[in-house]
């Protein structure tokens, strides 16, 4: 099969197309057909092999699973014998280790039925951001309705599901993004959108039960004065920071911010689940969640759609057509 392999970290360039082996599957796992996969900010950080602390879990010379890619939807192709869930021919969206190829081994722990009525491609933006969001919001955040709901990076890969999310839980939302994502965030039904190229947030006087940082570039002390008394910050993935941690380190120290004070600050570390997966489905079945896609790339052209990723210039998901 084809498939985006990497032998060692660096940038776009290490990522090379391939003819590999296709995965043998566990008893418990079914193999995909791959259709369609996207990328995270957390394909970059495999890539690139940082933070460099990082690399404890994922290899420290080099990677140790040799192709990249997390979220994809597809067609089961075969089935475990231990497999009862699932049959050949079923859509699934879901996580699995080596996405960017024709096909994937996937455990049923992390796969569901793709949503009905999404397409491949939409399918596959929403597994890892999606959750991730809900994880955010739901468990970390534990958000009710009618509060007031911060989401910093709001037209990100994790924002724009976490904008949605909010609004299906029934919060008022404002979302922090940059001037040219303004209209996306908007038709994403936050309440209200702030460009922090014009405004700082903190400065305006507002204040919210419940900020979801996905930019990790604002100091915590920064982000509390614009919480309630008894609000509650989420910092989602290990975004800015240095080479060594990133922020894993703000996530890890963060909640003794809250010592002593009725406000909470939580680091979070998201793992997709097939009852996510589910969840998630129900919220786009019910119209309350659509995948934002920037652009469709064929497989080949991984390197140009990395690339993007790590602009920051994309407005939604960036998608590989397999």
């Amino acid at each position: 099969m084809k498939a985006i392999v990497q032998q060692e970290y660096g940038d776009s360039s290490v990522l090379h197309l391939d003819e590999v082996p296709v995965p043998a599957i566990r008893d418990d796992e079914v193999l995909i057909g791959v259709r369609a996969t996207s990328l995270n900010i957390g394909d970059w950080h495999l890539m690139a092999g940082l933070p460099l602390l990082a690399r404890l879990a994922i290899g420290l010379r080099r990677p140790r699973q040799g192709i990249r890619g997390m979220d994809v939807a597809g067609l089961v192709h075969a089935v475990g014998p231990a497999v009862t869930a699932f049959a050949v021919g079923d859509e699934v969206f879901g996580v699995v280790d080596g996405g960017l190829a024709e096909f994937a081994a996937a455990s049923v722990k992390k796969i569901a039925r793709k949503p009905a009525g999404l397409t491949f491609e939409q399918a596959a933006a929403i597994p890892t951001s999606g959750a991730t969001a809900l994880h955010a919001l739901r468990d970390a955040g534990r958000i009710r309705a009618a509060q007031r709901v911060l989401v910093i990076g709001a037209a990100g890969g994790v924002g724009i599901y976490a904008t949605q999310l909010a609004k299906a839980f029934g919060a008022h939302v404002t979302g922090v993004c940059s001037t040219t994502k303004l209209d996306l965030v908007r038709s994403l039904g936050a309440d209200e959108a702030i460009d922090y190229t014009v405004s700082d947030f903190t400065t305006l006087g507002a204040s919210y039960d419940l900020i979801i940082d996905t930019a990790g570039n604002r100091p915590v002390a920064s982000l509390r004065r614009a919480l309630t008394p008894a609000g509650t910050l989420v910092i989602v993935g290990g975004e800015g920071g240095g080479r060594v941690a990133g922020t894993l380190s703000r996530q890890m120290v963060a909640p003794l911010r809250g010592v002593g004070s009725k406000q909470s600050f939580r680091g979070l570390v998201s793992v997709t689940k097939a009852a996510d997966l589910a969840t998630l489905a129900e919220f786009v079945e019910r119209g309350e969640l659509s995948p934002v896609i920037d652009q469709s790339y064929p497989l080949g052209q991984t390197r140009a759609a990395m690339n993007r990723l790590e602009t920051s210039a994309a407005v939604g998901k960036l998608v590989l057509a397999v």
